[in-house]
């Protein structure tokens, strides 16, 4: 039962193999005539921007062109490939290992397929080279591992990344030349020589002129810094001695303010700053304490007056009860 399955199966993949790969070649001549007048006329309407002097849209239409191209003769290869598979399908079919030399193109076909839209064949040609070599096999080229054998120049055909600007310089020349256009191609070399900053990342490259230019910025910051920070602690201190002058004074003597603190108040401006900030605390909490020490005091006096009070109010009530007893 076995070999029957067996050879069932290699009939059934003989078969497919050559249909698809049939398909793939008569469908890749086709996009090949089609993308020849394609680029034609890209190429022509490129001639036309640059006559008219729209450098700029030149320079992103080229692109295009480029990438055309690249598929273009990436299909050239493919149909090389295809056949040379399709010679070689009865080796394939008779041997359960990929032979050696049908690795690049079958390595090549499989890489291929998903990046050409426009080939479904393709994805059918690698679905079976899944079934028959695995998935471990296709995973290895689908990765680009060093021993999946896939064609350099495929890679670089279908690769995605923008083309340098040494390529789309010499696409333009080669356009202007074959319409017989007279271009001064001195602005699109500059523009392709610029260095353009990604701007996601941030800038890459510092220029040290404009950094040693803003040096005296800062330095000038700093000093403005540091003068409204004596401009603030004067301002402090200037409410604190206020607040110093305005504490509430007693009538009697026994509690005074040393005029000689006043006066080295009024000198704290010439006190610097480095001072200034470790003497704050201190005059801050000389202040409070005897803030509190007048509190206190007048506490006392009240309380002194109330009780004179009290005993002035007693002498007047006896003062009227010996009136009328006489």
């Amino acid at each position: 039962m076995s070999l029957l399955n067996q050879l069932f199966n290699r009939g059934v993949f003989s078969t497919r193999c050559k249909t698809c790969l049939n398909l793939s070649i008569s469908r890749i001549k086709l996009l090949q005539n089609k993308r020849d007048g394609q680029l034609k006329q890209m190429r022509k309407e490129i001639s036309q921007f640059l006559q008219a002097g729209q450098e700029a849209i030149a320079r992103i239409r080229v692109e295009h062109i480029i990438r055309e191209e690249n598929i273009w003769e990436a299909y050239e290869i493919l149909e090389l490939f295809c056949e040379f598979v399709l010679a070689r399908v009865p080796i394939i079919e008779s041997q359960k290992e990929c032979p050696p030399e049908l690795r690049e193109a079958i390595a090549s076909i499989i890489f291929a397929a998903p990046r050409c839209s426009d080939v479904p064949d393709l994805l059918h040609i690698k679905n079976l080279f899944t079934s028959k070599y695995g998935k471990e096999f296709v995973s290895a080229v689908s990765e680009l591992r060093p021993d999946s054998g896939v064609n350099r120049m495929i890679i670089e055909k279908l690769s995605v990344s923008a083309p340098p600007g040494e390529v789309k310089l010499k696409v333009l020349k080669d356009i202007a030349k074959e319409y017989n256009i007279t271009w001064d191609s001195s602005k699109t070399e500059a523009e392709f020589r610029k260095n353009h900053e990604d701007l996601l990342g941030g800038a890459k490259h510092v220029d040290v002129g404009s950094a040693v230019s803003h040096t005296p910025g800062k330095k000038g910051t700093s000093n403005s810094s540091s003068s409204s920070t004596e401009y603030y602690i004067k301002s402090v201190h200037n409410k604190q001695e206020q607040k110093h002058l305005e504490a509430p004074k007693p009538s009697t003597n026994d509690y005074w303010i040393n005029t000689n603190e006043i006066e080295q108040s009024h000198n704290y401006n010439e006190v610097p700053t480095t001072e200034a900030k470790s003497e704050t605390r201190p005059q801050s909490s000389d202040v409070l304490e005897k803030a509190q020490a007048a509190i206190a005091y007048a506490e006392r006096a009240s309380a002194t007056a109330r009780a004179a009070a009290a005993l002035v109010n007693n002498n007047f009530g006896s003062l009227k009860l010996d009136g009328k007893s006489s």
